[in-house]
């Protein structure tokens, strides 16, 4: 089973991750994207997800994209695989043309 991450941890491991951020409960970062192409990006995200076996909270807006992550065996809190899910979106969002 995972384990829990401490808030220094996480932090640690999300500081080449740029616009991440966490309160030690979840990590989360919002996109400027515009409407139809922040769609794409939910898609791209979601097969990620899939890819993954391990799933966000994302919201789709008019003007942008918001993920959250959490890992709910924990109950709520982050673990390593939420970070991997962290970088793999962040990795994929460049090629979505987001801010």
């Amino acid at each position: 089973m995972a384990e829990a991450l401490s808030k220094e941890q996480i932090e640690e491991r999300i500081k080449d991750l740029p616009g991440w951020s966490t309160d030690g409960r979840k990590i989360e970062r919002s996109y400027l994207i515009k409407h139809v192409p922040g769609a794409a990006f939910v898609v791209h995200i979601a097969a990620i997800q899939d890819d993954l076996g391990h799933h966000s909270d994302t919201t789709l807006s008019y003007r942008g994209v918001h993920v959250s992550i959490s890992s709910s065996d924990l109950g709520g809190y982050v673990a390593e695989h939420d970070i991997e899910l962290a970088r793999r979106i962040e990795a994929a969002a460049g090629g979505h043309g987001v801010q």
